[in-house]
């Protein structure tokens, strides 16, 4: 990907303009030093904590945007937006400010907690309507919606005007460093945000090095980079909510092409670890999307060392009900989390010679899960060990083995762990 400045990018007096028509609205998150961070990695490394944005996320910035540029006339009748998440809150909040009325479309799973939220920063101005099983289902009816009433439909991403506000994050970024900035990492959902912030770097600061991170099981924007063509994921892994995507924008695909330098994936287990080590070590609380442009530094420990290092956090609406979830996920990606499908003889004392011969002095039995088979010399069980360090595993599965024991390990297995957790 070249570093020249094209023709598709967004202007830079479009996005300062657009940070004008923000000021009063959206909050000038801090960009704060991580020393915690910058200690782990020998790097000056900075955070732009979007997570302390007035919606918690820097979604406010793209949907205000583009509802404030809107002739009064063309809101008559309203906007209207699908969404289940960030995109949801940031228009209710613009519809707010401006007092124009704002439909909401959520598919009915949608959690309560978003729901309330939603409604929280619209208050009197939105009406949240609840349709269908999946975002299709709802996207498919408010876009019917928009024709019927002729209110316009505000997009999450692949809009020219909410790519310019969301890139005033790199204005304020550029603002506020005092220092040239080697490497800046920024999450890619669908486009959006590293479009605008992309745009505004390679022409004030095109020495940075721009890397956009998606989830591993959502690599919409990598695939269609590396394919040279906008390609939709037949499924993706939709845990990092924020950021995925079976399809990126047609603009931000054209943008992206030209302002990012690598695209570098993630897996879900270490957003999981992320998530707790941002919470236990710097205090922060961060959505997944939030957690992949720090996520990724293990990534690029050699490469930053000595580096000034900028990472977007692009939000921090997480759901506490995940956390069980988020841990579990974390243990398992750092291996101290394993499940077996055991074949225990049935007969008494069966599990105490297990514990006392296999486990090891550290091992912990987390999950147990056994029904007597009757007229069998042996039953299964659902057995999740716990273990005090990684190099613990293979010494348990050689006890195992050398025990004659009959084991399949499940940590694979993804339907059965939607089932468990």
């Amino acid at each position: 990907m070249n570093t020249i400045v094209q023709k598709s990018m967004v202007p830079v007096e479009d996005i300062i303009n657009a940070a004008r028509r923000l000021k009063g609205i959206v909050q000038h998150t801090p960009f704060m030093p991580s020393l915690n961070l910058s200690e782990q990695y020998q790097a000056n490394i900075h955070l732009k904590r979007e997570d302390l944005q007035v919606v918690r996320s820097y979604k406010i910035r793209g949907a205000y945007n583009k509802i404030a540029s809107l002739p009064r006339k063309a809101m008559a009748n309203g906007v209207v937006c699908a969404s289940a998440g960030n995109h949801a809150q940031g228009v209710a909040y613009a519809c707010q400010r401006l007092g124009i009325r704002g439909y909401i479309y959520m598919p009915n799973p949608t959690p309560k907690q978003k729901v309330k939220q939603v409604k929280m920063f619209g208050k009197d101005s939105v009406e949240i309507i609840l349709v269908g099983d999946t975002f299709d289902d709802a996207c498919a009816e408010a876009l019917k919606f928009s024709e019927q009433q002729k209110a316009p439909f505000i997009p999450p991403f692949d809009d020219k005007k909410v790519v310019e506000g969301q890139g005033t994050v790199g204005y304020e970024i550029l603002l506020d460093s005092h220092e040239p900035i080697d490497y800046l990492f920024l999450p890619i959902g669908g486009g959006g945000l590293s479009a605008g912030v992309g745009s505004y770097f390679k022409q004030i600061s095109p020495a940075t090095k721009i890397i956009g991170i998606e989830p591993q099981g959502a690599p919409a924007m990598k695939t269609s980079l590396e394919q040279g063509e906008l390609v939709t994921l037949p499924a993706i892994n939709k845990f990092v909510d924020g950021a995925a995507v079976q399809r990126v924008g047609e603009l931000t695909y054209t943008i992206c092409r030209e302002v990012l330098d690598e695209v570098a994936l993630v897996p879900e287990g270490q957003v999981c670890d992320t998530i707790l080590k941002l919470y236990n070590e710097e205090a922060i609380v961060v959505e997944p999307a939030g957690a992949l442009s720090v996520g990724v530094l293990e990534q690029y420990r050699e490469e930053i060392k000595g580096k000034n290092v900028v990472c977007i956090v692009s939000g921090g609406n997480n759901d506490i009900t995940r956390m069980e979830e988020i841990k579990e996920q974390a243990l398992l990606f750092r291996g101290l989390k394993h499940y077996f499908i055991i074949q225990f003889p049935q007969r008494a004392g069966a599990l105490k010679e297990f514990v006392a011969d296999v486990m090891g002095p550290n091992d912990d039995i987390t999950h147990f899960e056994y029904t007597k088979k009757t007229s069998r010399e042996k039953g299964p069980a659902l057995v999740g060990i716990e273990l005090q360090f990684p190099e613990d595993f293979d010494p348990l599965l050689k006890r195992m083995q050398e025990r004659g024991i009959a084991y399949e390990l499940l940590n694979d297995k993804f339907e059965f762990f939607n089932f468990l957790i």
